[in-house]
């Protein structure tokens, strides 16, 4: 059977990921190294699946990854590892530091030794649209400057060019992806749309920083997975593929479109309304990818409505409540990165 490595497959990206990689019949070894946005809550639902094995390990710990790849000699890793959230970076930079470079790092000397033995192998790093900072007008393709605003998107922007450096140099077999914001089932509340539900959930006010009106582009994580398959099994090695929906809307218009499908499902309390917060340091105003290369180069484009996209995720908290019971309660209600 086929096997893949999924890093960070405790996460949001990565569990859905999985999810989509037994439904395609693939084996696959989750490594994760078990931080407080990890949760044993998003695999139940296959962690009994004799396809699917869960190894703790940091991707710092060399010596370790070291052997579980060459143990298992994956067809594909992908590496999903990484902190996150702008707000903790801008609070303790360090740990992005130390996940998303120096992680990385240490994947990538395992995998240029790894390569070189299993000529068939392909390491897709999924990175964010972060990277290339405030996009005023148009939309960023693929050769456009990396400008990162926060640590976080400073720190994964060196990743993506240590992968890079490594294709040129060492030649190892390497893709890097780019996808805007994600939304879906298993999210870490920490997140605007599961923080906002969260909250709605609980009769709370639904805060939104500064006037609302900063912009992203949103896609349903099924369609990102979709599109991260398709990656491996036609992109072309070391090059770039931004992933995306075209779907812009700002943090008030998800906050009323949220309101709106909360009133639709269930009987909302009174004190769910929108309270506008202090904004967070160095908040960029718009992101928005121009993915008509995997379009038109792998033949991907999203399936999923945005408005039916929100609903599927309202529902599934929903019926998932426990999930929140699964987080710690000051991880989902404490305001970071205020500085």
């Amino acid at each position: 059977m086929k096997k893949i490595i999924v890093t960070g497959g405790l996460g949001f990206i990565g569990s859905n990921l999985i999810e989509l990689l037994l439904k395609k019949n693939f084996s696959v070894i989750n490594v994760d190294k078990v931080t407080y946005s990890s949760n044993f809550y998003n695999t139940q639902n296959f962690s009994k699946d004799t396809r699917y094995k869960f190894i703790k390990c940091d991707l710092n710990n060399k010596s370790k990854l070291s052997k579980i790849i060459f143990l298992h000699k994956p067809l594909c890793i992908f590496n999903l590892a990484a902190e996150t959230h702008v707000d903790r970076s801008i609070d303790g930079p360090e740990s992005f530091i130390k996940s998303n470079i120096l992680g990385v790092f240490n994947l990538l000397e395992i995998f240029r030794k790894y390569s070189k033995k299993n000529k068939k192998t392909r390491l897709v790093h999924i990175s964010t649209d972060e990277v290339y900072g405030d996009i005023l007008k148009g939309r960023s393709h693929e050769k456009f400057p990396y400008n990162p605003s926060s640590p976080y998107a400073a720190s994964k922007a060196a990743s993506d060019h240590l992968v890079s450096s490594y294709v040129r140099t060492y030649k190892i077999p390497a893709i890097i992806t780019n996808c805007s914001n994600n939304y879906g089932p298993k999210q870490h509340p920490e997140k605007l749309i599961p923080k906002l539900i969260y909250n709605i959930f609980n009769n709370k006010s639904l805060p939104i920083y500064g006037n609302g009106k900063n912009s992203r582009e949103w896609i349903y994580v099924e369609d990102h997975c979709e599109a991260l398959l398709r990656v491996f099994q036609k992109g072309k090695i070391g090059e770039f593929y931004n992933i995306g929906s075209n779907k812009n809307l700002n943090n008030l218009e998800i906050c009323k479109y949220l309101i709106k499908v909360a009133k639709e499902k269930i009987k909302i309390g009174k004190n769910v309304k929108i309270e506008f917060v202090t904004d967070r340091p160095g908040h960029d105003v718009r992101y928005a990818l121009d993915s008509k290369k995997i379009l038109n180069r792998l033949g991907w484009k999203t399936k999923m409505n945005f408005k039916k996209g929100l609903e599927k995720t309202f529902l599934w908290y929903l019926k998932n409540e426990k999930y929140y019971k699964s987080i710690s309660k000051i991880d989902i209600v404490k305001r970071v990165g205020k500085i």
